[in-house]
């Protein structure tokens, strides 16, 4: 039994909106859906219940994230790749066991699944760097690892995919890993392929044809928040987290009166100023200074002094309505989260997976 009301309400039925207009963007492509980090904090066993009709397989970071996935998730056996790919043969041996897909991004990766005995041979999932430089193996490389992908007693497939650096953006990096990648696909047309993460999708330098052998990598635009700087769709998507926490405490402040740790703020006039039971332990960012916008009764209450372990305060001066216990939304249907990001000098992705193993996740339709 929870106590207190502070909660992440997940629309479910908006996971489900989202993924389906994800569809309707991808055509013939197959779909996978991005559900690392808990979901993307929305709850893994949840978000696949939901997720599951809608896309061809699953994505992860790393084989616990797979293993916790299978545990929460009982009412499919849908593929789950790992994105990192596998660190050890113990973990390929858990793959095998559980349909499991690995990426391999290394020679080490490589002389692993060559060595291992496994009781089935896996999907393979070969990274290759084409300019973010950060996992994969150089483009002189893909024809000898492919060679050794295809004599390889325990490979049953091979999907070859890269990673943009830029997707969000228009920088000129997103030409060439383009051309990169449409190079390695005129050279190996037998192959299904990945490149198109959320914000690809989005971006009309990397857009491209989408077809039935193409993967699409989408995470958080299955959360209904848009990921791109170059292309809004906002209006086409529904938040699937709503944050939201209680009014615990209001206070009438006197002009010149300040609110909170070093004072960071003072009452330029009379002040109503409400307490609410959110702070940085729950991820609602410190760093989200005076003027950051929550909702309250159906208004923009800003908040106003320091974000404090357990609480933070907004200015209610102009909603009288506004009393103990109504909830204040932090981000969600009404605060757009990509807003609060600002605020916080960081990106939306950091605010919903942050977002604290202490706060419920309350489900609903």
């Amino acid at each position: 039994m929870n106590f207190r009301t502070t909660r992440a309400e997940i629309d479910v039925d908006a996971l489900s909106a989202n993924a389906n207009w994800v569809r309707q963007q991808i055509g013939t492509g197959k779909l996978l859906g991005i559900v690392k980090a808990d979901g993307y904090g929305h709850g893994v066993g949840a978000v696949c219940d939901v997720l599951a009709p809608c896309v061809d397989a699953f994505g992860v970071g790393f084989t616990d994230e797979a293993v916790a996935l299978r545990d929460a998730h009982t009412s499919s056996d849908k593929p789950v790749l790992i994105l990192e790919g596998c660190q050890s043969i113990a973990e390929l041996e858990v793959a095998a066991e559980n349909n499991f897909w690995v990426v391999i991004h290394s020679l080490y990766q490589l002389e692993l699944l060559e060595q291992a005995k496994l009781a089935r041979p896996l999907c393979v999932w070969l990274k290759i760097d084409t300019g973010m430089h950060r996992l994969g193996l150089e483009l002189a490389a893909v024809e000898s690892f492919l060679v050794r992908l295809q004599k390889c007693n325990n490979v049953a497939g091979t999907v070859l995919m890269s990673h943009l650096a830029n997707a969000d953006s228009g920088m000129p990096l997103n030409h060439y890993q383009r051309q990169q990648f449409e190079q390695i696909k005129r050279q190996h047309s037998g192959f299904q392929f990945s490149l198109h993460n959320s914000a690809a999708l989005l971006n009309p330098q990397l857009r491209g044809e989408i077809g039935e052998n193409d993967w699409v990598r989408a995470g958080l635009l299955l959360y209904g928040v848009n990921p791109s700087a170059v292309t809004e769709v906002q209006s086409e998507l529904k938040p699937a987290m709503s944050l939201k926490a209680p009014i615990i405490a209001i206070h009438e402040l006197k002009k010149g009166d300040s609110v909170g740790y070093g004072s960071s703020w003072i009452a330029e006039k009379p002040s109503r100023i409400a307490t609410v039971a959110i702070g940085y332990a729950d991820g609602y960012p410190r760093q989200c200074g005076n003027g950051t916008p929550t909702a309250v009764c159906n208004k923009i209450a800003p908040v106003v002094g320091r974000v404090s372990m357990d609480m933070i305060t907004i200015d209610i001066t102009d909603m009288p309505e506004a009393c103990v216990g109504d909830d204040v939304e932090l981000w969600g249907a009404r605060i757009d989260v990509r807003e609060v990001a600002n605020c916080a000098d960081t990106i939306s992705w950091h605010l919903l997976t942050g977002t604290s193993v202490r706060v419920p996740r309350v489900y609903r339709a």
